[in-house]
Formats: C-alpha cells, sequence, structure tokens
C-alpha cells in the first residue's frame, strides 16, 4: 500500500541528511517515471535531467555549490535575505564580500550538508530549455518567475515520488550561482539554464510535522490586505 497522499503532503520536508546506502538505478527510475507526468507548460516537459554519478564531477559540483553557499551564508549573518530580488544592494555587496569569513569557520569544523554535497547517494542537475517556457513575465520591469511554473513543479513530483520508495530529498539552488561553471561542467547547451540539483537519499529521519504559517496569515479575501481567508 502506498503512502497517504494528503499525509505526504503534509509531511514532505527538506531532508539533509541521509544514510549511506546507496540508492539502486531502479529504485530512481520509478521515481523519474512517476515524476514525469507533473505538468508543464503545452505539456512540453520542458525539463532535463543529469544524474551525476562520476567522483570527478561530483566533487566540483561540490565546490560550485560551495561558493555560492558561503555568500548566502554571509548575506544570512548580515540579516539579509540572500539575493532577494527587492533588497539593499549595497548591503548584500558588503556581505557577500565577507564570504571567505564563512568558508574558514566552516573548514575548522566537520562540515555540513554542504561541505559533504559529494556524498549524498542521489544529485540530479535540472536544466530547462529556455526555448520551451512560456514566460509571461519575460519583458516586465521586475524580477521574471512564470517561467519556473513549467518546471519546479517537476521537481516537486519527484519529491513526493521519493517518499513512496522511502527516500527523502531537497531542491538545491546554489549551483545557479556559478551557472557558467555548472554549464560546462555537464556540457550543457547555451540554450539550457540550471533550475536546480535535487538531492537524494535514505534520510536518517523522516519528519513527521512541518512548521508553516496558517491559512489566514497568507491567504486574504478580494484584496491583498482585505480580510484573512478561513
Amino acid at each position: 500500500m502506498g503512502v497517504d497522499l494528503i499525509e505526504t503532503l503534509r509531511s514532505t520536508g527538506a531532508a539533509r541528511e541521509f544514510r549511506p546506502d546507496p540508492v539502486p538505478d531502479d529504485v530512481l527510475a520509478r521515481v523519474l517515471d512517476t515524476a514525469r507526468f507533473a505538468p508543464s507548460g503545452g505539456n512540453r516537459q520542458a525539463w532535463h535531467l543529469v544524474v551525476v554519478q562520476d567522483r570527478d564531477k561530483r566533487q566540483r559540483l561540490r565546490d560550485i555549490y560551495l561558493d555560492t553557499w558561503y555568500e548566502y551564508l554571509a548575506q544570512g549573518a548580515a540579516g539579509l535575505v540572500a539575493w532577494a530580488p527587492v533588497t539593499d544592494r549595497d548591503a548584500e555587496a558588503a556581505a557577500v564580500a565577507k564570504a571567505d569569513e564563512m568558508r574558514q569557520l566552516a573548514a575548522a569544523g566537520p562540515g555540513g550538508f554542504a561541505e559533504h554535497f559529494d556524498e549524498v547517494p542521489v544529485l540530479l542537475v535540472l536544466l530547462a530549455d529556455l526555448r520551451a517556457l512560456a514566460a509571461i513575465d519575460r519583458d516586465l520591469p521586475r524580477y521574471t518567475l512564470a517561467g519556473g511554473a513549467s518546471i519546479y513543479p517537476f521537481a516537486w513530483s519527484i519529491l513526493l515520488a521519493a517518499r513512496e520508495e522511502g527516500l527523502g530529498g531537497v531542491i538545491t539552488t546554489m549551483a545557479i550561482g556559478r551557472e557558467a561553471d555548472t554549464k560546462a561542467l555537464f556540457d550543457v547547451p547555451d540554450e539550457y539554464a540550471v533550475a536546480a540539483v535535487i538531492a537524494l537519499g535514505y534520510p536518517t529521519k523522516q519528519v513527521t510535522k512541518l512548521r508553516r504559517q496558517s491559512v489566514a496569515e497568507f491567504a486574504t479575501v478580494d484584496s491583498f490586505d482585505g480580510q484573512p481567508f478561513g
């Protein structure tokens, strides 16, 4: 009997700690075979996955990840939301300049998920074909979001399908910060963008309760500042 849909939706959090057990290829194939039914604009399925198995490429991907990770930590330490589309760019630049301090602090300890990224059982580089995305907000004078609606449901479907196999995982975006290096590492054509690197494995623990806002905190009636819904 499979996992309960509602329970799965309410308890699929980010897993970043995994047992060392490898994930068999047939298990991963079943996950992807289910996830491929995710919705996408025009059913164009504008995604491509690179399953990273080569040890050297895994280590190089880890180093790419870490370059951006320490910049992320530095911005958080400065009280900023890292790379927020609306932010104080001067404060952001000052924070990023301290990324090496974060690297040195990490080097003094055992390291966490980021430092051991290459050891994650499954690493999937998710690419988006920019020729196939109906990015209706492409020319608006703000950050574009719409194209992701045809890509990230697929990423989420991978995590949901993984639960059926006893796996956990997380969608990471640090490699996008060094997209040119990431694309070069995996021989990615120019017309594709790096959308994420998905990490999967058998989690050391399964989250049973997630902390989220109540419906009334994010849903309003008839206007942004309308009465809370629900």
